[in-house]
């Protein structure tokens, strides 16, 4: 007897029910994660903002004394904390990348847990703490009139899911190709470091002369910084951000990591 082919409907049942499995799956790591990381004890689930906070803050209390505007209305304190947030993001997710997977690897028993889910609950438990700091020190800078409101808060919002992608890609490719090489797991977090005064996070792109100009914007952050700026300062400008450009990064280095962690899935010897 010839078999009947699924229908549309079947076809969608089938994705639905996918897409159902790898919500709770990534829900359950990012539990899993929250419990294991930061425990119960003390403020315990609490530490996933109060440790970027604290960092961010300790960057606030450094500009306070800073009266004068760097450009129109941006004033010192919500330029470096902006900075300093989106930025926190890409280097937590970055540098917890290399040695993600030895710590998780009794997961990989399980048939339904991937690489994937692994990689991408730890990217979101970082990005919901610094999204988190952002809101509560820029909400507090705002009630004391150190800081306006956001001027155009959907392109912010925009350009710190830019970032979200973008390092969620980046710790793809980190986590396979530091498996197994140790020498390039050391070097993560001095690079994570070494990118943040390059990275647009503390500097205007119109600052710096040419010809640097023009070679600094083949950095994707500098792309996503000119983006936040544009989103909260009202005198941003919105000529040294490419979404194109953005776009097309984050892709081909998804892509990347996903090949990467595939190709790593296969290497797995789990004892």
């Amino acid at each position: 007897m010839a078999s009947t082919p699924l229908t549309n409907t079947s076809a969608w049942e089938q994705v639905r029910r996918g897409f159902a499995v790898q919500r709770k799956v990534i829900g359950a790591l990012l539990m899993r994660e929250l419990h294991t990381r930061y425990g119960r004890e003390n403020v315990g689930y609490l530490w996933v903002i109060g440790e970027p906070l604290t960092l961010a803050s300790a960057i606030a209390l450094i500009h306070i004394g800073e009266s004068s505007h760097y450009a129109g209305d941006m004033r010192p304190v919500p330029f470096a904390v902006l900075g300093y947030c989106v930025f926190i993001m890409f280097r937590s997710t970055f540098s917890r990348a290399e040695g993600a997977l030895e710590a998780n690897m009794p997961l990989m028993y399980h048939r339904m847990v991937t690489i994937f889910d692994i990689m991408i609950s730890r990217a979101l438990l970082e990005a919901a703490g610094t999204f988190l700091c952002l809101v509560i020190l820029m909400g507090f800078l705002i009630s004391i009139d150190y800081a306006d409101p956001p001027e155009r808060p959907l392109w912010m919002i925009a350009a710190i899911g830019y970032m979200f992608w973008f390092s969620a890609g980046m710790s793809f490719i980190i986590v396979a190709i530091t498996h197994d090489n140790r020498l390039l797991g050391r070097l993560v977090h001095p690079v994570a470091y070494i990118m943040m005064p390059i990275s647009g996070a503390f500097y205007l792109l119109e600052w710096i002369p040419m010809p640097y100009r023009e070679w600094l914007l083949w950095i994707p952050f500098i792309h996503i910084f000119e983006m936040v700026r544009y989103g909260f300062f009202r005198s941003a400008n919105p000529d040294y951000f490419s979404v194109t450009y953005l776009t097309a990064v984050c892709m081909v280095t998804t892509y990347i990591g996903l090949v990467l962690m595939k190709l790593l899935r296969g290497r797995l010897h789990l004892h």
